[in-house]
């Protein structure tokens, strides 16, 4: 299924226009409207399903057959951005620093492709044009409105700045880590800095902890384990001369493979614990299952590839991200797969001068709607 040049200058400007007037997830009222009336102008049924944010349109073939789903991202960043295109953000500190305008013009292509061919349609394409991925919370209120039902499988994607346009990046398993968030508090007691032997320092047992838990990545986990731990905040203490009652971390955890996720909670618990209670004090572990790991499933993975083959793309073997998506909120229901679609980009995602080649729209329309006609079949 080729688009038109006629098309694709129309997706570009519909791109340009989300780009311009970017919405923070669950604000997308603007957005969602805007697909609904780009969807109605070409004829796509849209489903009444009772979503705030987002929309849900379907594709009904010709012909009986299953139910499969493609999904895009609509929502964007808390970002300024510093980029140079005359179609920047209107809106101060918020971005498409992440592609999801990208994402929602090319999966509407691709509804307009396969709308065009429904009558050689074995089967019915579902297109979920979802809020909220950003705080991994939108994929959630989709399968809690009954989207995926009789849904057999889902496909989806994410732009991939550091791959050429033309290219579709392919793997089974894991492609986005799980995202796993912890707050840990020190406590300790507080007192004066010149007389600390009356004190308990929770700084110094917060201290040992920042160095001490990178040792359950590399002394506790098998070497074949993919996982990292970051603290990323640290606060305690208000002033330069008294010693503060208490200290709190934060931080995330990526993992890929589902026994090292069950392990690193205990054992970061643990090692809290040993080392508060040796220093006199105690500790509060907070841990938040936040996103599982986008795991592609291995049996649709030769039609993955062989539908950007037979579309004139190329396909390469995806490197995996540590980055997480709540696409992978969908795989523990169905089957699905997700993919890397080349953008040639200047800037990595959410970076203030995140870019992207427009000419990727065709790309990923024209692969995504031979994907699903090839999987109805």
């Amino acid at each position: 299924m080729k688009m038109s040049q006629e098309l694709l200058s129309d997706l570009i400007e519909k791109r340009r226009y989300l780009h311009e007037n970017p919405e923070l997830a669950f604000e997308e009222f603007n957005t969602t409207e805007h697909i609904k009336t780009w969807l109605r102008e070409h004829d796509i049924a849209i489903l009444p399903i009772h979503l705030e944010t987002g929309v849900v349109a379907e594709v009904r073939g010709a012909f009986d057959g299953p139910t499969i789903a493609i999904r895009s991202d609509i929502d964007a960043l808390p970002i300024k951005e510093e980029t140079s295109v005359p179609f920047k953000s209107k809106i101060e500190g918020k971005m498409h620093a992440c592609g999801h305008d990208f994402h929602a013009v090319s999966i509407l292509g691709a509804a307009i492709l396969l709308n065009k061919q429904k009558e050689t349609l074995h089967g019915t394409v579902r297109f979920i044009f979802q809020a909220a991925e950003e705080v991994a919370q939108g994929a959630k209120k989709v399968v809690q409105a009954g989207v995926l039902e009789g849904v057999s499988s889902i496909f989806g994607m994410h732009n991939k700045p550091d791959l050429p346009v033309g290219t579709i990046g392919v793997k089974a398993g894991g492609l986005m880590a799980s995202v796993d968030k912890f707050k840990i508090k020190f406590q300790g007691v507080g007192g004066h800095a010149g007389i600390p032997h009356h004190a308990i320092d929770p700084i110094v047992i917060a201290s040992q902890y920042v160095t001490s838990v990178q040792s359950v990545v590399s002394r506790r986990l098998n070497l074949f384990d993919n996982a990292v731990i970051s603290i990323t905040s640290i606060h305690g203490g208000n002033t330069w001369n008294v010693i503060p009652d208490e200290v709190t971390l934060e931080g995330t955890v990526r993992t890929f493979q589902p026994q090292a996720r069950e392990a690193i909670p205990g054992l970061m618990k643990n090692l809290a614990e040993s080392i508060a209670t040796g220093n006199g004090g105690s500790v509060e572990f907070v841990w938040d299952d936040y996103l599982p790991v986008v795991n592609n499933d291995a049996q649709l993975e030769e039609v993955v590839r062989a539908a950007a083959m037979e579309s004139g793309y190329q396909v390469v073997d995806a490197v995996p991200s540590a980055g997480g998506e709540d696409f992978a909120f969908y795989q523990t229901y169905i089957p699905g797969f997700f993919v890397w679609v080349g953008v040639d980009g200047p800037k990595e995602w959410h970076h203030p001068q995140f870019d992207l080649k427009e000419d990727a729209i065709k790309v990923a329309a024209e692969y995504f709607a031979h994907l699903a006609a090839k999987v109805l079949k």
